[in-house]
């Protein structure tokens, strides 16, 4: 690697990783599944690393009292008894961050599955990766640089512009900067105020990377489905939450989301869901194009795989870990979605640990601080300006399985305090065969009203008044719907008839989307608003007809199949192709007598 020298300098920086041995030593003292007691550890700090056993498995310090240590292991502890050694290594979990994590597959402490066996081995550390990356660097030397400034650019790290910004802490002159050229991942690419700066970095994962300034959200995250776009969107930076009992699709709405939301960076974190779900996703996802790069979906998309068989600590930190990846790219300038399935994993990793560690239990035996962890990791959700200067997102989406579908549960009650959408899933609409099965009654969206403007400027003056109409129709012939139940449809005045039958069009030609359709598993904002301005036209013809005397049987008896099969029959950006196949039935509705 060639490297630019400052006038006085030494010379080039030597290169390879740093490596930091234990601090203190002690002894395992007793062992309880995932919670180990050692004793002898000098210095240690809450939330610090050790190693633990001849294995050298890694654990994490969770509570100190008079000299005895309490670590949870984040490997199967099998074979782990009293006597046997343990290390503090003096630093936090830190996840390894730098331009190999786009494409890749990761367990809970960010350690690459690749090439892996089926289970991992015990104490198994991350490697040294020995691949080269393109550097062209961004600033030269004797420039004087602050925390989150870009520095350069990598080549070959994915479909997004892999930008290496110096550190929080890092400010100062630039002493060397390396040429263009191609660099490895621990190689040193630039001095600045005599701190060496790499391609990779660590960071601690339970700590929010810092920010310049927290921004309000303004505009969407497109997702691609329509009953989440048009009436429940979710703003970038902002959070939403996916309760649903089994089998209501919540883990198909969020590969969903994963394929085709507007987002730079996809980190998805499987946390305790099967791994055959997992595979399938990730299968996908290597075979799709990304419309938005022309690459691999694959290729702007980091998994986070900690599913029901592996080691249930490490479930815990894989949220942790996932969040500080997207924190990652946010700070590059890039927008990024946290996906976690699910958080109920998530939450009874905490509930296991903290009754075999003793304490008092609250709520379903839930650990009394849920609350707390839960509103912390939504928090780091948001729009900020970086330290650079540039401006990023973290958004939030988030699955919950409530035990049964009760929706009183604590995790569910409490993520519905810190999340700006509520996307709840109905058992009925899933056993219906209507997906994504949305509920339109139980759910909510705090963000669509500061929406409306932002839609205006962007060409679509009609959304929010289009959004309101669709749910008014919902809401009206639910309420219709328990009373046709008593008297019978037929018995209904012919406006509230109407009002029934474009429902029906609103669900089944609107908000059912097909995940297996080429042309209806991505939805556009032309597509849209083309649909949602087809059916609240035949909702005013039919009205329009009705007040001419048109008996409201002869419009129900209209063939509504091209309405109903526009979605799946026309390409997914194809509005005009959907105004075209619904004039006739307009043209027909109108001509009726």
């Amino acid at each position: 690697m060639a490297v630019s020298t400052a006038p006085g300098s030494t010379g080039p920086v030597s290169t390879g990783p740093v490596s930091t041995g234990p601090v203190s030593s002690g002894t395992v003292v007793r062992v309880n599944g995932p919670l180990v007691a050692v004793t002898g550890l000098s210095g240690v700090a809450l939330f610090d690393m050790v190693e633990l056993g001849p294995e050298h498995l890694p654990g994490e310090a969770v509570a100190i009292e008079r000299g005895l240590v309490t670590a949870q292991a984040y490997e199967y502890t099998g074979g782990l008894r009293p006597g046997d050694p343990a290390a503090s290594l003096g630093s936090p979990l830190s996840a390894r961050l730098g331009p190999w994590l786009l494409g890749g597959v990761f367990d809970g402490l960010l350690r690459p599955l690749a090439g892996a066996p089926a289970f991992l081995t015990p104490g198994r550390h991350t490697p040294a990766d020995s691949r080269t990356w393109t550097w062209r660097p961004a600033v030269s030397v004797g420039q004087t640089v602050g925390p989150g400034a870009v520095l350069g650019v990598v080549s070959g790290a994915g479909t997004v512009e892999h930008r290496v910004t110096a550190s929080p802490s890092t400010a100062g002159l630039v002493d060397q900067i390396a040429a263009e050229g191609n660099v490895s991942a621990d190689a040193p690419v630039a001095v600045i105020g005599g701190a060496d700066v790499a391609l990779g970095s660590a960071w601690p994962v339970r700590q929010p990377r810092p920010v310049s300034e927290r921004l309000s959200g303004s505009e969407p995250l497109t997702t691609g489905q329509r009953v989440l776009d048009l009436l429940y969107p979710v703003v970038r930076g902002g959070a939403a939450m996916v309760p649903g009992g089994f089998g209501t699709g919540k883990t198909v709405l969020l590969q969903q989301i994963a394929k085709w939301c507007d987002a730079d960076v996809i980190v998805y974190v499987a946390c305790g869901e099967r791994g055959n779900e997992l595979v399938d996703a990730t299968a996908e996802l290597t075979e799709l194009d990304d419309p938005r790069t022309g690459g691999r979906l694959a290729d702007r998309t980091v998994i986070v795989a900690n599913t029901s068989n592996m080691p249930v600590m490490a479930r815990e930190a894989s949220i942790y870990t996932g969040m500080t990846v997207a924190e990652y790219y946010r700070d590059m300038g890039h927008d990024a979605v946290v996906i976690a399935d699910s958080t109920s994993r998530w939450a009874e990793a905490l509930r296991e640990f903290s009754s075999r560690s003793g304490e008092l239990p609250a709520e379903e035996g839930y650990p009394a601080g849920l609350a707390s962890a839960l509103a912390a990791f939504y928090e780091r959700a948001g729009v900020v300006r970086t330290l650079g200067g540039g401006r990023g997102s973290v958004t939030v989406v988030a699955a919950v399985s409530p035990p049964g579908g009760d929706m009183t549960e604590p995790v569910t009650a409490h993520s519905q305090r810190f999340v700006r959408c509520l996307w709840s899933l109905d058992r009925d609409l899933a056993y219906a065969r209507h997906y994504p099965a949305v509920s339109w009654s139980q759910s909510f969206s705090r963000d669509a009203d500061e929406l409306v403007a932002w839609h205006a400027r962007e060409g679509r003056p009609a959304w929010g008044s289009g959004r309101e109409r669709v749910r008014a129709l919902l809401a009206e012939a639910d309420r219709l719907a328990s009373i046709a139940e008593l008297i019978g449809v037929g018995a209904l005045p012919a406006r509230e008839r109407v009002v029934l039958m474009v429902a029906r069009l609103v669900r089944e030609g609107l908000l059912r989307q097909s995940a297996l359709s080429a042309n209806d598993a991505y939805c556009g904002p032309a597509k849209q608003d083309a649909l949602v301005t087809a059916v609240l036209a035949v909702h005013d013809r039919a009205l329009e007809a009705v007040e001419r005397g048109v008996p409201v049987a002869v419009i129900e008896e209209v063939d509504y199949a091209s309405l109903l099969r526009a979605s799946e029959e026309l390409g997914p950006e194809d509005g005009e192709g959907v105004a075209r196949t619904v004039a006739p039935l307009l043209d027909e509705i109108g001509a009726l007598e």
